[in-house]
């Protein structure tokens, strides 16, 4: 028999689906950017800043919808965990689009677009994921494959920095840097939901 919580719809589960529909969007709009020339950064910044604000936005949401509700689907504080490190996740992307923008980086390194796709690939997951909150059995290879991509980040992440190292003036690598260090941490915030979801799992099994 398939391990299930509540059957009925929930506002707060549909919230979550919703903010990581919103981090699908964000890695989007950041794919966008670096592809993207310099004049164009500050526009497409501003719409990635705009797609972070809705994600806090349906946080908020969730917040008074945990409040009001009578029955969660899940303990207030999973809702809450999961909320909070998907809004963080967003604001990583939001703060490396700035980055970015500020700095004028126009040749970044391909090790960003590697980057990013992982992230693309963590994100499409666990927007899936969320849609599949009810039914826990499904989630287990969830967890697995998040935390496989995010070693590969972790790895691309350090080969980045040290080529940073090797090929820029202090200066022109520590505005790289700064770039590098958003994304792998929105890389380490989804890991960090797909570890909650595992402990979920372990909890209600």
């Amino acid at each position: 028999m398939k391990l299930r919580l509540f059957p009925q719809e929930n506002a707060g589960l549909e919230l979550l689906s919703s903010m990581a529909q919103q981090l699908v969007i964000g890695v989007r709009t950041m794919s966008r950017i670096l592809g993207a020339p310099p004049e164009d950064y500050d526009a497409l910044a501003e719409e990635l800043h705009q797609a972070e604000g809705t994600s806090t936005e349906m946080h908020f949401a969730l917040l008074t919808s945990m409040r009001t509700s009578f029955i969660n689907p899940l303990p207030r504080e999973d809702l809450y965990a999961i909320s909070r490190l998907l809004g963080e996740a967003m604001e990583k992307l939001d703060g490396a689009a700035e980055l970015i923008a500020l700095y004028r980086l126009s040749k970044l390194s391909r090790r960003a677009s590697e980057q990013l796709e992982v992230i693309t690939r963590q994100a499409e997951l666990t927007a899936e994921a969320m849609r599949q909150l009810t039914d826990l059995d499904e989630l287990e290879d969830y967890w697995i494959e998040i935390v496989r991509l995010s070693k590969r980040a972790e790895r691309t992440h350090r080969i980045w920095c040290s080529e940073l190292m090797h090929d820029h003036k202090p200066l022109v690598y520590a505005r790289h840097r700064d770039v590098a260090e958003q994304l792998i941490d929105a890389t380490k915030d989804i890991r960090k939901v797909a570890t909650h979801v595992g402990a979920i799992i372990v909890k209600e099994s």
